[in-house]
């Protein structure tokens, strides 16, 4: 557990500011060059600050109440919510809960229903009456959104666990699910990683259907429209008589009948199977899936099956998701999962960028640490790619089962970017990483994050999949980001991988220009990795669907000069491109734009001019607002180092495309 927020130890490296140029008529700088000489040498100085002392970077990753909330009712349901960390959650949530009275997933969202009345029970355990101001206030609004009975499926299962839904209304989510053989249609690895790995605990919970009741006189029964039993707190139809929804709806319909007549032939294997698929993904990992949901799930499930609470497969999940608890002023929340690789390899291109030498001791220290997170064993993407060897880079600490495209992707990059002594060790692994990224791209010639080809868009109509994280489908901002590293490994257009990965996301592109981005917020996200990727492969950056995103980009640039975009383009597509400006995105754009050769244009320069005039004093940057994506509609994530590393990246990108690098090794070698 975290008693401050993300420590920072101080390099042994302390940047001067750059250098200006002598005076003199070819030393004369614009006063816009000056400043963003001062704000990398700020910013570069902020990011050696915060280096961990074995090399690593790792910043904070907030997301929304429902983490702080569950963990309140994991805590209740396995019989040890002390009293401070009741009031110090509660704290939390107290203090997040908007005017208006609900609970939202983002900074400046509206109150969403799900997160809404989980944050209900669990301050109700926390000890607040129904009658309490602030009670009533998340009442009101829990009602006008629909009451218990519209929550998603997950949250249904959460309360009934606790006796306040029924089960008659739950989803089965049906153990059974492991055995189908890899050939069927539906099987365990044509979902994501991140649903299979939820989805196996819950199975076990919802097989076991356990009921853990809450303390006396609390229940959320005023949260009912149209009262607590009865056929509407099933999942509604299809108002098509025939589709795909109504099809999973009434299967999961003799589903229920299987479980209430006992007839269940399976059961017993299934249960034993999916034992063992949890207890093997608990090995060389930090929790199951080294995040939160299947952690949670997992400890559940555990006690399901009877285990004890000093079994070593309890304690070390326990080990793992208190890990992820920060405290402050009396307040404590929650990490979703950490993003230690993800953090040092964007710390590195951003220092690399903004002209530190590559082979600098403390960069070399970060790809040293790097080096040692590679994956060596074979994870769920082996099912299909069996022959492929293990050579992927994974989010957390430790993730052993499931290294993903877009982390190795920047470790790719960082490895190619510093000057390490050991090139031997460090071509190994590069080659590799390339081998497995080659290996994991689809069909459709992108690539998505953790699997091949999980893109069976029908699994989404599944009755538990309304979380929309069923499927891991290539995606533009993966595929381009691809693209990038590829580049700096000598790939070019020539290459047929990289030719059909240009083809897929022509297809990708919105008409307006922009691109989607799956993995972060939003248009904005997905049309500055695309274009970063193209440069890098050699496209044609005057080529007319480059200019029309380029055109776009410039078209939702801010008045202050910086860009924005809220998670509210998710659900409303017209809002793309549009929200207060952010330091990250800010900086994505004005890379987005640079890569397209717009580094001289006046678009490029108010972007550069909002970074430097928005910097603190200490070198960082503030942005309160959520700018990464977890699930779209469903769940969004503040990375607290994108509002530092990526300015950093940005303002180094332009000042080398101007010509301002040239002496900063001089500079860098003469500070020590």
């Amino acid at each position: 557990m975290l008693r401050r927020q993300n420590p920072m130890t101080r390099s042994h490296l302390d940047v001067e500011a750059f250098p200006s140029p002598p005076p003199g008529p070819e030393g004369e700088v614009s006063l816009l060059e000056g400043a963003v000489r001062h704000a990398l040498s700020l910013g570069t100085r902020w990011l050696l600050a915060d280096q961990r002392p074995d090399g690593h970077w790792v910043g904070e990753l907030e997301g929304d109440t429902i983490l702080e909330s569950e963990y309140v009712l994991l805590r209740h349901f396995m019989g040890c919510l002390d009293a401070d960390r009741l009031r110090q959650l509660g704290n939390h949530l107290r203090h997040t809960q908007l005017a208006e009275g609900g609970w939202a997933l983002y900074p400046g969202g509206p109150p969403n229903l799900s997160a809404s009345v989980k944050a209900y029970l669990a301050l109700r355990l926390a000890g607040l009456d129904a009658d309490h101001p602030e009670m009533v206030r998340a009442r009101q609004i829990i009602l006008r959104l629909g009451g218990v009975t519209a929550c998603n499926t997950f949250t249904r299962i959460y309360l009934a666990i606790f006796g306040q839904y029924d089960w008659d209304g739950t989803p089965v989510v049906p153990p059974e699910l492991v055995l189908l053989p890899r050939w069927s249609y539906l099987n365990l690895h044509e979902i994501s990683s991140w649903s299979r790995a939820i989805l196996v605990p819950l199975a076990i919970i919802c097989a076991h259907r356990p009921y853990c009741p809450l303390p006396r006189g609390i229940n959320i029964d005023e949260l009912f429209a149209g009262g607590r039993h009865g056929p509407h707190l099933r999942l509604p139809w299809d108002r098509r008589r025939l589709s795909w929804r109504n099809f999973f709806l009434l299967l999961d319909r003799c589903l229920h009948w299987g479980e209430r007549s006992g007839w269940k032939p399976w059961r017993r294997r299934a249960l034993a199977v999916a034992e063992k698929w949890m207890l093997e993904r608990f090995a060389d990992s930090g929790g199951l899936g080294a995040i939160f949901p299947p952690i949670v799930n997992a400890l559940m499930a555990l006690r399901c099956l009877g285990y004890h609470d000093d079994d070593p497969a309890v304690r070390s999940q326990w080990r793992e998701i208190e890990a992820f608890e920060i405290v402050e002023e009396d307040r404590m929340r929650l990490q979703p999962c950490v993003s230690p690789i993800w953090d040092t390899a964007l710390a590195l291109l951003a220092l690399t960028n903004a002209g530190i030498p590559p082979d600098d001791p403390t960069l070399v220290r970060a790809i040293d640490w790097l080096l040692t997170k590679q994956t060596q064993k074979r994870g769920d993407w082996s099912a299909k790619r069996p022959r492929v060897e293990p050579g992927g880079w994974y989010f957390e600490y430790e993730n052993e089962f499931y290294p993903d495209v877009d982390d190795t992707a920047v470790a790719l990059m960082a490895l190619a970017r510093i000057h390490h002594p050991d090139q031997r060790a460090v071509s190994d692994a590069a080659r590799r990483g390339l081998e497995w990224v080659f290996a994991m791209q689809c069909r459709t010639g992108g690539w998505g994050s953790f699997d091949v080809d999980n893109d069976r868009m029908i699994f989404a109509q599944i009755p538990f999949a309304d979380h929309n994280a069923m499927l891991d489908p290539a995606t533009a901002d993966i595929t381009g980001r691809v693209l990038e590293m590829l580049g700096h490994y000598g790939y070019d257009k020539r290459d047929q991988r990289v030719a059909r990965a240009v083809r897929f996301l022509k297809q990708e592109q919105e008409k307006d220009g922009s691109w989607f981005g799956r993995w972060g917020v939003n248009y904005i996200y997905g049309t500055w990795q695309v274009l970063k990727g193209l440069r890098l492969i050699g496209e044609d950056m005057t080529a007319p669907y480059v200019r029309r995103a380029v055109e776009w980009l410039r078209a939702v640039q801010n008045p202050d000069g910086g860009w924005g975009e809220s998670c509210d383009s998710y659900d409303d597509p017209a809002l793309k491109g549009i929200g207060p400006s952010t330091a990250s995105q800010t900086a994505w754009a004005v890379m987005g734009l640079i890569a397209a050769g717009e580094a001289p244009s006046d678009a490029v320069r108010r972007g550069v001019n909002f970074l430097v005039r928005t910097q603190t004093p200490d070198g960082g940057w503030d942005e309160p607002w959520f700018t990464g994506t977890g699930f779209p509609r469903v769940f969004y994530l503040r990375y607290h180092l994108y509002r530092n590393y990526f300015p950093v990246f940005a303002l180094g990108m332009y000042a080398h495309e101007i010509g301002m690098n040239r002496n900063n090794k001089a500079a860098v070698n003469g500070r020590q």
